[in-house]
């Protein structure tokens, strides 16, 4: 089979012309004809059994060609594909040019393909010094084990006092803007922390000093920067009745408290050690994870990329929005509660990841291409270390990781990693008085 591939004008997209040779195109017909005989029923013969010759008179074989076409298509695009060695991201468009009795069918593809890049300067990049001698202290400390202590609270019924800032309330609300009721403004025993900050600026403050089985009518000005345009500088009005109040029951900072809450430690003492040790990592990855992020960028702003097909951004943001509202149903959020709660809709959320997809997957693109330039790979012992790694860290079983993620998979990982830390270790930090005119 030949195939020839020419790009358009926009760089990143092309039309793919490939034949299917005459061999193919008999086998699909032969397939497609066992299929078609099964579904008519031709006078003389029983259903099914009518012979190639007399389908062909009555029919012609003609009548074959789309349901031959489509089951040989998909392997004649693929190595179309593989022989002109370019990379599809969207869906091609196909149009038939020839279908010839006995000859080679002639066809072609608009496909978008992965835009070339161009690297630019990737190691040894200046990026602005981290603070690398920050410590952890007593008090960072402190602030850790109390919002450990917190997490711990249990609520319990507040019996004849007025709810106060830090305890539960659970509530029924309806909200409406001049009379009328708006979309993802009510709710029925719903939990809400006063103080939290969680709803609009007001709303809670107004709740504090009212007792269960009180009816509040709460008014607010929703934000003039809200994220629905509709209601954004509205002044509201929300029924609200209270069923219960919760004030929350601290546990004392001692050595059961420890063990509660890390079975590894006996006592307080050692869950401050261990503490103040996990602190000082985090502070040391933020600092790695700054380094990182400004060569990352430096490098993706020094590198020419071509236009970007619109398919690999709504591939983006869609696993963006994918993977943020998974997260959310982790926590017991399902997409529908989400978008009543924050008063959106999909296609809120979908303009809030659109906005970066762009730098993402640039960010990628460079990423893939610094893999290729420094011929970057994945050993068998990285990978079964990966794979180690991962069923430690979701508490699954080896052979489950492996089910899920191919070796590609897993391979591509450890390459991008690698090409990041490439990217980040041969980064030179310096300070603004330091920089030179590069």
């Amino acid at each position: 089979m030949s195939a020839k591939w020419e790009r358009d004008s926009d760089a990143s997209k092309g039309t793919l012309t490939f034949e299917i040779d005459v061999d193919t195109i008999n086998k699909g017909i032969d397939e497609a004809f066992v299929e078609t005989r099964k579904k008519i029923t031709v006078p003389g013969f029983r259903k099914g059994r009518v012979p190639r010759q007399i389908f062909n008179q009555m029919y012609g074989e003609e009548s074959l060609y789309q349901d031959a076409l489509n089951k040989v298509l998909p392997d004649a695009y693929n190595e179309a594909v593989k022989e002109t060695n370019i990379q599809p991201v969207d869906q091609p468009k196909i149009d038939i040019k020839s279908m010839e009795k006995g000859q080679s069918w002639v066809l072609t593809a608009e496909v978008d393909v992965m835009p070339e890049v161009k690297l630019g300067e990737y190691k040894g990049m200046e990026v602005p010094a981290q603070d690398t001698t920050v410590t952890v202290t007593d008090a960072d400390v402190d602030d850790a084990l109390e919002t450990k202590r917190q997490q711990q609270a249990e609520l319990v019924l507040k019996e004849d006092k007025p709810a106060e800032k830090g305890d539960t309330v659970v509530i029924d609300y309806k909200g409406s803007v001049d009379g009328e009721e708006f979309d993802g403004g009510s709710a029925e025993n719903y939990s809400l922390e006063l103080g939290s900050g969680s709803f609009i600026p007001g709303f809670e403050d107004q709740l504090i000093g009212h007792n269960a089985d009180e009816d509040v009518d709460v008014n607010v000005t929703f934000p003039e920067d809200y994220h629905a345009k509709n209601l954004a500088g509205k002044d509201a009005l929300f029924k609200v009745k209270i069923h219960e109040i919760k004030e929350k029951q601290l546990p004392e900072l001692d050595d059961d408290f420890a063990k509660d809450v890390d079975e590894d430690v006996d006592t307080l003492a050692e869950l401050k050690e261990k503490t103040k040790k996990q602190l000082q990592e985090e502070k040391d990855n933020q600092a790695k994870a700054a380094i990182e992020d400004a060569a990352i960028n430096k490098a993706v702003a020094n590198a020419e990329i071509q236009d970007i097909p619109q398919a690999m951004l709504d591939d983006d943001t869609n696993r963006q929005m994918q993977q943020y509202l998974a997260g959310m149903q982790q926590q017991g959020i399902s997409p529908q509660m989400y978008f009543q709660i924050t008063g959106t809709k999909e296609e809120d959320l979908k303009k809030q990841f659109a906005n970066d997809a762009a730098q993402r997957v640039k960010t990628n693109l460079v990423l893939e291409a610094i893999v290729d330039d420094a011929n970057l790979d994945a050993t068998d012992e990285e990978i079964a270390k990966e794979i180690s790694d991962l069923a430690k860290q979701y508490g699954m079983e080896e052979d489950a990781v492996k089910k899920a993620l191919s070796k590609d998979m897993l391979m591509h990982d450890i390459k991008i990693r690698k090409a990041v830390d490439l990217v980040a270790d041969s980064a030179k930090q310096v300070k603004d008085d330091e920089k030179s005119d590069k």
